[in-house]
């Protein structure tokens, strides 16, 4: 039988080994051992301590939910996670934030689709769907992995604006400038339009969303999403 206290522990190494990796160990991994060496490092840092989190995850006892869910909690994750999933499709083209192995990154001329709602689509769409897992499903072993996710993403959101401006000094500030981190908060300011999603985003998200929700049927054993009501 596992413990919450190895969900725990899982959760600071998957967290803790991807911060290290990504941003005060990086430098000094790429200059001994290349790129691609990195690269590989980092990949299999990821899988262990992630399978690590999985498995410490299973073996946790089920405690009691923190709070009741009813159809009103479960229609409102419904909808975010559908925004969650049209940010992250949108978030697969055009991303200056993605890691270009040190090429030049490209840089859309506005600020449009996703990137109007927050430069950091895809980070947002991962912490969507962290808040919208701890609200409907508020156990404690549910809790850690969900919020761990949600630290991943909107710390490191954060810290890839601090390594940008860094590593694209003529570039991202700019960037910067025509977006925004927090959602919608470009547009409120009138930095940018809400509108251009193509159907990258809107099609790939739905079907995304449909597909992952439906999915928590064979997986989860209980429907999630619109299947809930269907």
């Amino acid at each position: 039988m596992g413990s919450i206290d190895a969900v725990v522990a899982a959760a600071v190494a998957f967290v803790g080994s991807h911060f290290l990796l990504s941003h005060p160990l990086r430098g000094g991994l790429v200059r001994a051992m290349g790129e691609r060496g990195f690269q590989g490092v980092y990949s299999l840092v990821a899988i262990l301590t992630f399978g690590w989190l999985i498995l410490a995850y299973r073996k946790a006892p089920i405690s009691a939910p923190l709070w009741p869910v009813g159809d009103g909690l479960w229609a409102v994750a419904t909808v975010l996670m559908l925004i969650a999933s049209i940010l992250l499709m949108g978030s697969l083209i055009r991303n200056p934030a993605l890691a270009t192995g040190g090429r030049p990154g490209s840089f859309p001329e506005t600020a449009r689709g996703v990137y109007a709602v927050t430069r950091h689509p895809m980070m947002w769409s991962f912490a969507l769907w962290g808040l919208c897992h701890i609200a409907v499903f508020p156990v404690t072993r549910n809790i850690v992995l969900a919020a761990a996710m949600v630290v991943l993403a909107l710390v490191g959101a954060a810290l890839q604006d601090r390594k940008k401006q860094r590593l694209q000094p003529d570039l991202w500030p700019e960037w910067e400038s025509k977006t925004s981190y927090l959602p919608f908060a470009a547009i409120a300011a009138g930095r940018a339009r809400l509108g251009g999603f193509g159907l990258h985003a809107l099609l790939g998200g739905l079907v995304v969303w449909l597909a992952g929700t439906w999915a928590h049927i064979p997986l989860a054993g209980w429907p999630a999403g619109i299947w809930r009501w269907l």
